[in-house]
């Protein structure tokens, strides 16, 4: 049986990946004023954090049903299911529109699966998917594999300004502004699918330092792990702090990755992130 891999743009997966292990990339889009940017394809990550800087922040939307519809049936010419895999439910519709278009399309069985994550934590579950359809698995073992995986995949964040959140309705007013006055660096996870406060942190520095106690807690039994540093446009900081947590743990395997525009639109540039999971 022969099984195609599909993700969304927030994976933020790179091309050059994706096109090596055969994943499908349905993408979300950023919408300044009237023009409409489908990230990964005709707006990059560079490029969109400096457009916020002179333009207004955007607005973000999900595919089309249409557009999950024409894939699956493109994929129904060569494959026999599909595992669909996206960003979390509570924050997007993207995995519905999976899910309503699996049962449009004949000939090709899919199976939609919501990460209840997004960003590069999201990816662990799609580079795994794809490895495992490789090496000929069928979509059920994939799919059991997947939820064995959020058992202990974690990943928290820090939002450099909390002003982003509170613009795209992630946060209160209130909140934003108490934060902003005690220059509080919120440390944020997804819980039940949304995303919220983890604890609040008085600086950048003491807020990092926390999420690397967190993953030290989980790592400290030695088995091999997987993780992600995730950054918003700090790319620089990203492979310092790659350096120092290659040193501190040996069982882990680190990668760089970034914050895009459409989940840059809700953190603001700054953002840093860690995520992991075991291997």
């Amino acid at each position: 049986m022969k099984t195609a891999v599909v993700t969304d743009s927030t994976a933020y997966i790179p091309k050059e990946l994706r096109e090596k292990l055969n994943i499908y990339m349905i993408p979300l889009s950023v919408i300044f004023g009237n023009e409409t940017y489908r990230e990964e394809i005709d707006i990059s990550a560079s490029a969109f954090y400096e457009e916020v800087k002179v333009k207004e922040l955007p607005t973000t939307s999900q595919p089309p049903v249409g557009q999950f519809v024409s894939l699956f049936e493109q994929l129904a010419n060569e494959y026999d299911a599909v595992i669909s895999i996206h960003l979390s439910s509570g924050i997007s519709g993207t995995y519905q529109g999976s899910v309503t278009a699996g049962n449009m399309v004949e000939g090709i069985d899919v199976y939609s699966f919501d990460s209840e994550i997004s960003c590069m934590v999201q990816g662990f579950y799609v580079l795994e998917a794809a490895e495992m359809s490789a090496a000929g698995k069928s979509p059920q073992e994939i799919m059991e594999k997947l939820k064995e995986m959020k058992t202990s995949i974690r990943a928290y964040f820090m939002a450099d300004d909390l002003s982003h959140l509170q613009r795209g309705g992630r946060l209160s007013s209130a909140q934003a502004l108490i934060g902003s006055l005690l220059q509080v660096k919120p440390l944020l996870h997804f819980e039940n699918k949304v995303i919220v406060p983890f604890e609040k942190i008085r600086t950048r520095k003491k807020a990092m330092k926390r999420i690397v106690e967190m993953l030290g807690e989980d790592v400290k039994n030695g088995e091999p792990y997987r993780a992600a540093i995730i950054h918003a446009n700090r790319e620089e900081e990203a492979y310092e702090w790659k350096a120092e947590l290659e040193a501190q743990f040996p069982n882990v395997e680190f990668m760089i990755s970034y914050f895009g525009p459409v989940i840059g639109t809700h953190l603001g540039e700054g953002s840093m992130g860690l995520g992991w999971v075991k291997r």
